[in-house]
């Protein structure tokens, strides 16, 4: 909770004001606000617990091997907050020894933040968080990003299977798909493109809320590549359709 606090005072700070934006190698954008984050939190894992690793977006992976590792995430969601668009987080994950013990996603400017511990359930503040009981694809809700992130990697035809059979679908993507998901509004969320510290934190808050996550060939993992998260119900008949040849 204090490295979220230190990271939502950054991202306020400089939120719907002049930024600074960079291209990154792979053509995504970056701000000074997404390193000082970084930074900021960095510096805070070290004095408190300089044994632990970290692994995050800006600068890469720290970790030497350590059995305790910080998966973070900045600025989720980069490109909507240079557009001043509200729906960014900053995504804080801790791992030890190959478990995902704590997840947190803060949304300042949302004036949201979902949390969960390994065993202890997900919060939102101290609302505790159940996905959705809906068991049919047609009464469902699917989240995701874009259409075109799936044509991107050439599953937009699997993509189109799984939103043609469903009630609604919402391209929220990033972050608040899977929070969405864990609070019930919604029993799926689809990413076909991903790293790890877009995924570790959201993962166990969905998992502690009753959902399942995997990627799309139905392993569980918070390795990144690609995800679906759903309320668990509809999980496998969602992989059915996205993998139908």
């Amino acid at each position: 909770m204090e490295l979220a606090d230190e990271a939502d005072k950054i991202a306020m700070r400089h939120f719907r004001r002049d930024l600074r934006i960079d291209r990154k190698p792979d053509r995504t954008f970056v701000t000074q606000v997404d390193t000082a984050v970084e930074k900021a939190l960095r510096e805070r894992i070290a004095h408190r617990y300089p044994a632990h690793g970290v692994l995050a977006e800006e600068f890469g992976d720290r970790t030497a091997k350590q059995e305790t590792r910080w998966i973070i995430d900045p600025i989720d969601a980069t490109h909507s907050y240079l557009r001043g668009i509200p729906v960014f987080a900053t995504l804080i994950a801790l791992e030890r020894a190959g478990v995902m013990e704590l997840g947190l996603i803060s949304a300042p400017a949302m004036r949201e933040r979902w949390h969960a511990v390994h065993g202890g359930g997900a919060w939102s503040g101290k609302r505790r968080l159940h996905v959705s009981r809906v068991s049919q694809l047609e009464d469902a809700q699917i989240f995701y990003a874009s259409r075109s992130a799936f044509t991107a990697v050439g599953k937009e035809r699997a993509f189109d299977r799984v939103v043609d059979g469903a009630w609604r679908d919402r391209g929220f993507g990033d972050f608040w798909g899977y929070a969405l998901v864990a609070e019930g509004a919604g029993e799926a969320m689809i990413e076909p493109e991903l790293y790890s510290w877009d995924l570790a934190a959201p993962s166990i808050i969905v998992e502690e809320a009753g959902g399942r996550v995997t990627d799309l060939e139905g392993r569980r993992t918070y390795a990144g590549g690609n995800a679906l998260a759903t309320n668990g119900r509809l999980h496998d008949a969602i992989l059915e359709r996205l993998n139908q040849a």
